[in-house]
């Protein structure tokens, strides 16, 4: 896979950057990027992956959360990629919104027409964005970890958990836990998987949550959520994460916090303590 750099930056004592490839996956060309800590200088050094939400690309996470400083401190490396495909003939959202399509790829493998041609997001993150972090850059495959905001918290809920091979820690804020009992995630599932719902539970992170079958072996999860976040009752349901985790075994940390929306500026409050989290389960 050949790489293209749009920028590097130092940061932090550390590098930043924002990078291009073609992706067989999606079909399209593909965005990400990547923090290197300067403690990457000596070895290689564990990762962090972070998928973004609804509306965002790339860069969201980079420039909006503050967490260069604390991944420098612990010896992270973090990872970015960006939401959905894009591109000449990639299809968007047929109403025109923006919670489907075009930066809503809902970190799933599309199977209905005309999405099923680029929208693989699920593979994307398991497969192809895998080597393009590990061949290019030194990052420690056998310690990496996986984290998301909203939309993203969804795709970390259920790639991460379905695929413990690859991520060995996982953390959330303010995720949509059910896309079964999510107007978005209803939206999403129908129009990328069709009609037949069956096939919508591997893409719901309670369902997946309950299906798990070594649950008591898992890592714990560190979920938050702000209580002031606009899209808490209808959207994001925590609570019905909370039953199915206590359902299956998972060990599930969710941390509810008052006045707190569903921006930027709660991720970067409490980013510190996810990067800790992370580190302590990787074993910086």
């Amino acid at each position: 896979m050949t790489l293209e750099t749009l920028s590097e930056t130092h940061c932090f004592g550390g590098r930043i950057g924002f990078y291009r490839h073609a992706s067989a996956v999606n079909r399209c060309d593909m965005r990400f990027s990547v923090f290197v800590p300067p403690q990457a200088k000596h070895g290689k050094v564990p990762v962090l992956t972070f998928l973004s939400g609804l509306t965002c690309t790339e860069e969201n996470f980079m420039i909006k959360s503050g967490a260069q400083r604390y991944a420098a401190e612990l010896g992270l490396m973090l990872v970015s990629p960006d939401t959905s495909p894009r591109g000449e003939g990639v299809p968007d959202d047929p109403d025109g919104e923006y919670d489907f399509g075009l930066a809503a790829g809902f970190y799933l493998n599309a199977t209905r027409e005309p999405w099923s041609r680029h929208y693989h997001m699920y593979d994307y993150v398991t497969t192809e964005l895998q080597r393009a972090v590990f061949d290019h850059f030194p990052g420690d495959p056998s310690r990496h970890g996986l984290s998301g905001h909203s939309m993203g918290g969804h795709g970390a809920l259920t790639i991460g958990i379905r695929n413990p091979a690859l991520f060995t820690s996982v953390s959330a804020f303010a995720p949509i836990c059910s896309t079964l009992n999510s107007p978005w995630g209803r939206k999403a599932l129908g129009y990328y998987l069709g009609d037949d719902t069956d096939t919508w539970t591997d893409y719901d992170a309670c369902e997946v949550a309950r299906s798990v079958p070594d649950a008591a072996s898992r890592n714990p999860i560190l979920v938050d959520q702000g209580l002031a976040d606009i899209y808490l009752d209808e959207q994001l349901r925590p609570e019905l994460y909370e039953k199915a985790c206590a359902d299956s075994g998972l060990s599930l940390t969710l941390r509810r916090h008052e006045a707190y929306d569903h921006g930027y500026y709660f991720i970067s409050t409490f980013i510190e303590d996810h990067l800790k989290h992370h580190a302590r389960l990787l074993g910086r």
